[in-house]
């Protein structure tokens, strides 16, 4: 034992011996303001043991022999000595890594701490003195370290902060009066109101601000201030032996120093960790001093062939694995605020966190230039009001940076570390390629070197080279298992290249290496969000910011997946968190403002995006985004203001493009229209999601040359059904590649010919005095569609198109009623048996054409979407078939919003024979559906009901699953969940709800599709399915057939034209049974709900009845129809919500005609786009 403390003093006092940097005590005492102290009080002496940097915590206090153990700790603080002695800070790093898995010592933590700043890794400083700061709150290196830390990264109010506190417990322990002193002037340099000075280099780069003055900046050489420092008291820097760049004048009298100091002043002086790692005897101080030009953070300019190499070194050193306890937020370029990482937001980023990063990458691509973040180049100083004395120091250091790169040279004197370094600051900077070549050169010394095979992984995967850099990662992992830092970065890799069980399982072994790191746990999150695990997302980043509460990006990604999984008041409250912490942070009020529109509520979206305007009025994405919530109220002429600017910032912006193409299209201006189609279809896209946008808009662009058109014609001949080719529409509402469709479908002649047809004129925009009453009425009738539920956006354009088709269906069934009403007066008049044989030949004709009385159709292979009331000459009776009345309102909705594929299904091509199905999803994975999820408890009780009576499903191939062994009757009445009912099926499944028939008494139709299909390990596909095939099509054209017909005669008899509310009572009742078949048949591709309703409003009209009130709170009739077996059901579950607001009216003969009035498309095109003028 004696051997070992004796060893152990001979190192120390070699390591003394050696330091160039020692303070003695001097005997004559210094001026007041010219007092420093050393910047890290680490005591190292044969005779004091240090507080915070120990060789040994302590020495055994008996004479036995030491335990192997111990004996491996004294070792290892042996080679911790001679690591600090040779600047190798990454393996005294690992040392110190190793004595703290083995004893968590506060003075081991403080010592990395110390070792991070020394590697610009101020992140990883800030994580440990917060360790430390945990295990003894008045610590005060540790608040000086974290200070400077926060400093460095640009977050001076952080800093000071923390200054404060850590001056605080100095004022009450009193323990350290040179510590006390340090933090007092800290905080004097540091407090607003101080200038700051600024040194200028000989490449006319930016002047670098001056940052975190410190106790280290004065040299002292055995208690002489070097003369070459005479100013120094001056200024100090932030980095350690930062002053070195003066470099010739302190080489020269260094060694003279380093000479006369006698063994007393060392023996008297105190060392600090710093001290441990000062070059022995002066012999390599070149080399020391090269090794510190990153530290020192100085911008090399390149002055020869041998410096080029070291030029332009910028930036925050990144954090590529020097120590097992890593995390993504040590990288540079992050969030504002200290978000995400540079790495993480590259072109290899995830492309969620693209998206929320847009405007923090703009302002994070300036170089060290700037002055303004970067985490090296900037130097800061106390004020200094004498300008001699600046441009003394200011031409010293230019003379001597010069100097500094002409003597770093490429050779093995240059250290590991240091190139390591420097290969890093090329990474930031952006020079991928030299910096793959600096790893190399360190790995060609060593092949498994873990931190440079990282960092050359970093620079691979900037590079997009995913593949070699997951290589590397893996390389520095089979090396060094326990480096968190690669497990981390190649889950990054992996999940930028969508390998999302791959990422997650390898962000997840990062996590055991240090199970409280905020930025894995971040950076998980963001995996998990980003593939749509929503419920593990939430679980991350609620970790996440519950152990770091100002981490912005955290809180911003919860609400996103908050909102995901339907928590949108805690999503709400995450949003707002964040933009509490940075009011300026312009991805939160973005994704609050999607939130908002998501729920419908444009009062709190419109204002959330004018903040974001006042901050940033260059930000493209909330003109895109408010384009998108005026184009969701149907405000498109200001839609189209916003997408304008939007476009001016960015003119690439396909999503832009597309919006505003859909906006001059609804409103009539084809020739913008098509334009701006074109622009979006000549975009080189990088997205899947933007390439639908493509496909959408060749398909739009078609439909508004055919619109432009039909312009000057007459609005009837607008026919989309009748006139797009089925191939061209099937196509469109599938979203498919346009490819086939150039290929064999005839294509709309262009722009100029489609012009020559027809041009809105000024007449379509002229007010007459029937155009203002219709549309005063229209207004006023077509805001009862609207759903008082979450996702439904009130839409102005849509509420005066339900209105007009409402008055104008309701002006042309009165017509064909009259008619009726005729007949049945004829037929009146007959003898009983005559009644008789009329009954019967009314029956025989509801058979036969499926029209029931006074009514045409046609089976469903020859019918058409435009339908017009025609006269039947034999009977001299207006034939009107259900499917007339229906398409008057589809007419309505296609010239509405012509983004929306709004057609017949039996219209599209021979796909139809196999089916073609809508699909509304309740829970879209993990996701909650925000429009139809309040259905989803409600459709799983009807699922289990369904399964209870069949006891079957059905699986994706139609085949039937047995449910009725094994106890599953008893498990499906006990199932809450999909998971459930997914564990007793063992597979996806589907089951039908029935409608019990009123054509054929007994018989049940398939009504709607329930499935349930697994997406991914936790979530689910659970939706609503309506397939149409041709047999189904027929089922159904019979029910609504015999529905209008019981409709013409429960009012065309002797309740015509009454105005008793109780006498209509069988009217409403036959409308809302015909309203119920029209729900569960699901005819259209799109727009089955709003048409449903818009006829029942019409038809109610035309009955001499007004819904005045508004569908109820949390109502959606197609639901309320979709999810009960029988029309009397139906009718009893709405009718309580929609009788008490049913009014008599007899209005409709007031109303100028519609058709008359706005008789041709344009016409209609402009009463749709004139309320906001």
């Amino acid at each position: 034992m004696i051997w070992v403390k004796d060893a152990f003093i001979k190192i120390l006092m070699l390591v003394k011996t050696s330091s160039t940097r020692v303070i003695a005590r001097s005997t004559k005492p210094s001026p007041p303001h010219r007092t420093r102290f050393l910047h890290h009080r680490f005591v190292v002496s044969p005779f004091h043991f240090p507080r915070y940097f120990p060789i040994f915590n302590s020495f055994p206090q008996s004479r036995t022999p030491v335990s192997l153990h111990m004996s491996s700790a004294i070792s290892e603080r042996v080679e911790l000595a001679k690591l600090c002695s040779s600047r190798d800070w990454s393996k005294a790093i690992r040392v110190l890594d190793s004595l703290l898995s083995q004893s968590c010592a506060i003075q081991d933590i403080c010592n990395r701490a110390f070792c991070y700043s020394q590697l610009e890794l101020h992140k990883h400083v800030i994580k440990d003195c917060d360790k430390a700061l945990q295990l003894d709150p008045t610590l005060l290196q540790a608040y000086i370290l974290k200070g400077r830390a926060f400093f460095a990264l640009g977050r001076k109010e952080d800093a000071i902060a923390v200054w404060e506190q850590g001056y605080e417990h100095a004022l009450r322990q009193s323990a350290d009066l040179k510590q006390l002193l340090e933090l007092e002037e800290l905080l004097t340099v540091a407090k607003p109101g101080k200038e700051d000075i600024t040194f200028t280099n000989d490449n006319n780069a930016a002047d670098h601000k001056l940052s975190t003055p410190t106790s280290e900046s004065r040299l002292y050489l055995n208690g002489k201030s070097n003369g070459t420092h005479k100013h120094q008291h001056e200024y100090s820097t932030s980095r350690l032996f930062q002053e070195y760049g003066e470099v010739s004048e302190i080489h020269k009298k260094s060694t003279n120093a380093h000479n006369r100091t006698s063994d007393e002043e060392r023996k008297k002086s105190s060392m600090s960790l710093s001290e441990l790692a000062s070059d022995t005897n002066g012999k390599t101080f070149d080399n020391y001093k090269s090794r510190n030009l990153l530290s020192d953070g100085s911008k090399l300019s390149r002055e020869s062939a041998d410096a080029s190499e070291n030029s332009s070194i910028s930036g925050e050193i990144c954090d590529i694995g020097l120590s097992d306890q890593t995390s993504v937020n040590e990288m540079p370029c992050g969030l504002m605020n200290g978000g995400h990482s540079n790495f993480d937001r590259s072109s290899y980023a995830l492309d969620s966190c693209n998206k929320l990063n847009e405007k923090s990458e703009q302002g994070n691509k300036s170089t060290v230039t700037s002055g303004e973040s970067s985490d090296i180049a900037e130097i800061d100083c106390p004020p200094n009001n004498n300008p001699d004395i600046h441009d003394e120091v200011s031409e010293e250091r230019k003379r001597n940076k010069k100097f500094c790169v002409t003597k770093i040279s490429k050779t093995k004197s240059i250290s590991v570390d240091f190139r390591l370094s420097r290969g890093i600051a090329q990474v930031n900077e952006g020079n991928y390629a030299y910096a793959i070549s600096m790893f190399d050169q360190i790995l060609k010394e060593d092949p498994t070197y873990p931190e440079a095979l990282i960092g050359r992984g970093t620079a691979y995967a900037f590079q997009r080279e995913l593949e070699a850099a997951i290589a590397d990662f893996t390389k520095a992992i089979q090396s060094k298992p326990s480096a968190g830092e690669a497990w981390k970065r190649r889950g990054q890799a992996r999940a930028a290249l969508g390998e999302s069980v791959e990422a997650i399982e390898d962000l997840t072994k990062a996590l055991e290496f240090d199970p409280n790191s905020t930025d894995i746990l971040h950076e998980r999150g963001i995996v998990n969000f980003k593939f749509k695990d929503f419920n593990a997302a939430v679980e991350d980043l609620s970790a996440c910011v519950k152990l770091d509460k100002n981490n912005k990006s955290a809180y911003t990604y919860l609400g996103m997946a908050l909102s995901s999984i339907g928590e949108y008041k805690m999503a709400e409250e995450a949003h707002l968190k964040a933009i509490q912490l940075d009011q300026s942070f312009l991805e939160a009020w973005a994704h609050l403002t999607q939130l908002y529109k998501d729920l419908a509520n444009s009062k709190k979206a419109l204002e959330c995006l004018q903040q974001v305007i006042q901050i940033d009025g260059r930000y493209s994405r909330a003109y895109h985004l408010r384009g998108l919530v005026l184009h969701g109220m149907g405000e498109h002429r200001k839609a189209i203001k916003d997408l304008s600017i939007g476009l001016s910032i960015e003119k690439s912006n396909v999503e832009c493009l597309y919006l505003r193409a859909s906006c001059y299209h609804a409103i009539g201006e084809y020739a913008e229209a098509v334009k701006d189609y074109d622009a979006a279809l000549d975009i080189e896209l990088d997205s899947m999601e933007k390439f639908v946008l493509q496909c959408l808009a060749f398909y739009q662009k078609e439909i508004a040359l055919y619109t432009a058109c039909k312009v000057n014609s007459e609005f009837f001949c607008f026919d989309i059904d009748g006139d797009i080719d089925p191939l061209f529409k099937e196509y469109w509402c599938k979203r498919l590649h346009p490819k086939n469709v150039c290929e064999k479908v005839f294509r709309q002649p262009p722009l100029r010919d489609s012009l020559k047809k027809g041009k809105l004129k000024k007449q379509d925009f002229a007010v007459t005095k029937h155009k203002t009453t219709l549309l005063l009425a229209a207004d006023s009738i077509g805001k009862k569609i609207q759903y008082d539920c979450p996702g439904f956006l009130p839409n102005r354009r849509q509420h005066r198109m339900a209105g007009l088709a409402a008055i104008e269906i309701a002006q042309k069934v009165s017509k064909a009623w009259r008619s009726l009403q005729a007949d049945w007066k004829h037929s009146n008049r007959n003898s009983k048996n005559g009644k008789r044989a009329r009954r019967k030949e009314r029956i025989s004709m509801a058979s036969q054409n499926r029209g029931g009385a006074g009514c045409s159709t046609s089976s469903f292979s020859d019918t058409s979407a435009s339908y017009a009331v025609t006269e039947d000459k034999s009977s001299s009776r207006l034939m009107m078939s259900w499917q007339d009345v229906y398409s008057l309102a589809v007419k309505w909705r296609q010239i509405s919003e012509p983004c929306d594929p709004v057609v017949w299904v039996n219209k599209l091509s021979e796909e139809f024979n196999s089916g073609f199905g809508s699909h509304t999803p309740m829970v879209l994975g993990q996701e909650k559906v925000v429009r139809y999820f309040p259905n989803h408890e409600r459709t799983l009780d009807i699922a289990k009901t369904i399964m209870k009576d069949k006891l079957s499903v059905h699986n994706k191939a139609d085949e039937i699953i047995d449910l009725s062994k094994d106890g599953k009757s008893e498990k499906i009445v006990r199932a809450k969940s999909c998971d459930d009912l997914y564990e007793i099926v063992g597979e996806d499944f589907w089951l039908a709800t029935w409608c019990n028939s009123t054509a054929v008494e007994g018989k049940q139709l398939e009504g709607t599709r329930i499935t349930l299909v697994k997406m991914g390990e936790h979530g689910y596909d659970f939706a609503i399915r309506t397939p149409c095939t041709p047999s189904r099509w027929e089922e159904f054209d019979a029910e609504m057939a015999m529905a209008w017909e019981a409709i013409c005669n429960a009012y065309c008899g002797e309740t015509y034209g009454s105005t008793d509310f109780d006498v209509l009572e069988n009217v409403r009742e036959a409308i809302l049974r015909m309203t119920y078949y029209w729900y569960n048949f699901m005819p259209l591709s799109r727009g089955t709900a709003v048409v449903g309703f818009v006829v029942l409003l019409g038809l109610f009209l035309a009955a001499n009845m007004e819904f005045t009130g508004n569908i109820p709170k949390g109502v959606q009739v197609d639901w309320e129809a979709i999810l009960n077996f029988d029309p009397n059901s139906f009718v009893d579950s709405v009718k309580i919500g929609l009788y008490p607001s049913l009014k008599i009216t007899t209005s409709l003969k007031d109303f100028p005609d519609v058709a008359s009035t706005f008789a041709t498309t344009g016409s209609v095109v402009a009463a749709l786009s004139s309320y906001d003028d």
